[in-house]
């Protein structure tokens, strides 16, 4: 009988492994326990911060409302209040563009803020 290895496969598996630790910083990128530590965990964080992207991405745009809010003599939570009673249909994302890059729309959008709340 002949004696089987399951090479092939084994080297599949150890190539897959060593080309995702690739960039990997010392003994991490080629040696294979070391790799597969390392590649789990960032597997792990990767997943992870996907997730909290988006909750960064969030908190930034309040404080950029925010900032423009204060400037127009609003805070942030009236603003928002005042948007939601007007029935403007604007997400943070596209206020917070509006806030740093156009100034004088993001204050007209302000005024709209403060008669919906007065």
């Amino acid at each position: 009988m002949v004696r089987v290895t399951n090479a092939v496969a084994n080297n599949r598996a150890r190539k897959r492994l060593l080309k995702r630790a690739k960039g990997f910083v010392g003994d991490r990128k080629n040696h294979l326990r070391l790799s597969a530590d390392a590649v789990m965990s960032a597997l792990a964080f990767n997943y992870r911060h996907r997730k909290q992207r988006k909750r960064d991405f969030r908190r930034l745009w309040i404080i950029r409302i925010g900032c423009g809010a204060k400037i127009n003599g609003l805070s942030y939570n009236k603003m928002i209040d005042g948007l939601k009673r007007a029935g403007c249909l604007l997400n943070r994302k596209m206020l917070s563009e509006m806030a740093i890059r156009d100034p004088n729309s993001f204050a007209v959008i302000a005024g709209t803020a403060k008669q919906a709340l007065a």
